[in-house]
């Protein structure tokens, strides 16, 4: 299988979302992928129940990607063989109105994983630059005190809230947090056929819903906010990695591989040492399990 840097997903510099592929050739077939995402898979989960050992860091692993880009088996496959207990996932939805009662970030702080967990945000914190960028009227609900009507949503209130969120992810960041953050690129031609395959396949047919085919009017406006945000907020500590999507197994094979290339940077996640006097005593506490027989 081709070999893959890494490092050439990842946004260091301004992107243009339309010059970016959405498809790319591994040299390798569908099995040969699938067995590549067990290995990394493997390697992934291991390292996770050393990181619940650790307790130290916390890592938090958030996707975004147009309707039908594969979020949610992404996550499936690449999650599989984590323990329970070492994995969270959150899917925002919309606001609830409680969390509507509270500032937007507040339902994204209290899901935030635990030290030694990681924690998996389908759709973000950036549905609040995304979505309600293509439909303004939402921030309304917000009941902020400085919106009174659309025409207060301008540049200088996005501006004030990317800054909130680099805010929140520096801070993050600097309390041990480990943030990766992925962008699903696929076209707008594959979207329309995995639309399609929800209208053909009867046991997929709950996951269509009539808003997607007026969502997609909205295609170009939605890329364009897509590649504001990750212009805006793609840092050293909390970058973003753009994956070519088209090809579902691909894609979930590319963020398995990102995520291990770099949390295997993290020499200090160790199990801890025993305290001495236990590791001394160990022969002994096998002895005494061994008469029990």
């Amino acid at each position: 299988m081709k070999n893959i840097d890494h490092n050439q997903f990842r946004v260091t510099s301004p992107i243009n979302v339309k010059e970016l592929g959405t498809s790319i050739d591994m040299e390798a077939d569908e099995k040969e992928i699938k067995k590549h995402l067990k290995e990394t898979r493997k390697k992934l989960a291991d390292w996770q129940d050393t990181l619940y050992a650790h307790k130290k860091y916390s890592v938090l692993f958030c996707i975004q990607g147009m309707d039908t880009s594969g979020k949610d088996s992404l996550i499936r496959e690449v999650f599989k063989g984590f323990n329970s207990r070492g994995v969270v996932v959150h899917s925002f939805k919309v606001p609830s109105s409680k969390e509507l009662k509270h500032d937007y970030l507040w339902r994204h702080y209290i899901a935030l994983p635990e030290r030694g967990k990681f924690g998996v945000f389908n759709r973000t914190h950036y549905e609040n630059v995304l979505v309600t960028r293509v439909h303004p009227e939402y921030i309304l609900k917000e009941n902020l005190p400085q919106v009174k009507n659309l025409d207060d949503i301008d540049d200088e209130f996005w501006e004030r809230r990317f800054n909130q969120i680099r805010n929140f992810e520096k801070h993050l960041e600097e309390n041990g947090t480990i943030i990766f953050k992925f962008f699903l690129n696929i076209s707008k031609e594959e979207q329309r056929q995995r639309l399609l395959r929800r209208l053909r396949k009867p046991n997929k047919n709950w996951k269509f819903s009539p808003g997607d085919l007026e969502e997609r009017k909205l295609w170009s406006k939605y890329r364009e906010y897509y590649q504001d945000a990750i212009n805006r907020t793609s840092s050293e500590k909390a970058p973003w990695y753009i994956i070519p999507a088209d090809d579902k197994a691909t894609a979930r094979y590319l963020v398995a591989k990102v995520l291990w290339e770099e949390l295997s940077k993290y020499n200090d996640v160790k199990e801890p040492e025993l305290p001495a006097d236990i590791r001394h005593n160990l022969e002994d506490y096998k002895e005494q399990l061994q008469k029990e027989h």
